[in-house]
């Protein structure tokens, strides 16, 4: 396995089950070499991580939701400067938008499905008021009438969708074009791309054989809106994937980077440095080596 992992996510994300501090731990103690906790729409980890890293060589880290051409993307920043503002408004305007509606996406879920559902009791089991699919397939897995739901079942142990039920329900059930979900507005690719590199930042689009599945077309025309590098490497890719991505990127002349996309229970056949690269490790580090980034702590 790896020692290198670009993409992890903390409690901060939401959606993560670790502390900022237990993941550095774990880091550690699995041998990690570099690693970067780039948590949803927050750079609040990100002064932790520099602070703590206690001799593992770390690097800041960010993972923006964005839109281009109308299709949800997630971009990865590394390096940047955490300190400039514009991270935070952006945070904290999708955060005011996802408390509005959670609500709004426990019903919807509960007019499609005909499952009954305690829109109160979902909510009171947030600290942050933030609903996400995750939370309600948290929530609904573990109630005694699950088996009863033919459509829950997938997710229920022995499923063929219990490996990560939790994020399973909400690629099928809440992200972009699904019955549950609620629209956020998202800055476009272009402006955080801009901000990324306002900030000496790097931007990598963050696991595209699953945000592009089926429009690979629009890889160009992201890479043109000045792409820095591409997560070739990452849980979800096939070989096949990750050798078309790897291409895109020795074409284009962009850094290849590897993330796990580690969150914890909600992912939990992932594990830290679990991307499956077939690089080797030096030549990943000498490659950071290269960018000089200004936020990494520690030697790579």
């Amino acid at each position: 396995m790896s020692k290198i992992d670009l993409h992890i996510h903390s409690v901060l994300s939401g959606d993560g089950e670790f502390s900022v501090k237990e993941i550095l731990s774990m880091s550690k103690a699995s041998g990690m070499k570099l690693v970067s906790i780039a948590d949803h729409n927050s750079v609040k980890s990100v002064s932790e991580v520099l602070e703590n890293s206690n001799g593992l060589c770390v690097i800041s880290g960010v993972e923006l939701d964005c839109v281009h051409k109308g299709v949800l993307l997630h971009l990865l920043g590394y390096g940047f400067d955490h300190t400039v503002p514009d991270f935070d408004i952006i945070g904290e305007d999708i955060n005011k938008q996802e408390r509005e509606m959670a609500a709004e996406k426990i019903r919807l879920f509960k007019n499609f499905s005909g499952i009954p559902l305690d829109i109160d009791e979902i909510i009171a089991t947030s600290r942050t008021g933030i609903i996400t699919g995750e939370v309600i397939a948290e929530y609904i897995l573990a109630k005694d009438y699950a088996p009863e739901y033919e459509l829950l079942k997938p997710y229920l142990p022995g499923g063929e969708k219990s490996d990560m039920p939790n994020a399973h329900f909400y690629w099928d059930f809440f992200s972009q074009g699904k019955p549950a979900e609620v629209p956020v507005r998202y800055i476009s690719l272009s402006d955080a791309i801009g901000l990324i590199h306002k900030t000496n930042g790097i931007a990598v689009l963050a696991h595209p054989g699953k945000s592009l599945s089926g429009k690979y077309d629009l890889l160009d025309s992201i890479i043109a809106e000045g792409l820095d590098g591409i997560e070739v490497f990452c849980s979800y890719h096939s070989s096949e994937e990750a050798a078309f991505f790897k291409n895109a990127a020795e074409q284009n002349r962009l850094f290849i980077s590897c993330g796990s996309d580690f969150h914890g229970k909600n992912k939990p056949q992932i594990q830290i440095g679990g991307h499956g690269a077939t690089m080797d490790d030096k030549a990943f580090l000498e490659s950071i080596k290269v960018l000089e980034l200004p936020f990494l702590q520690g030697t790579v």
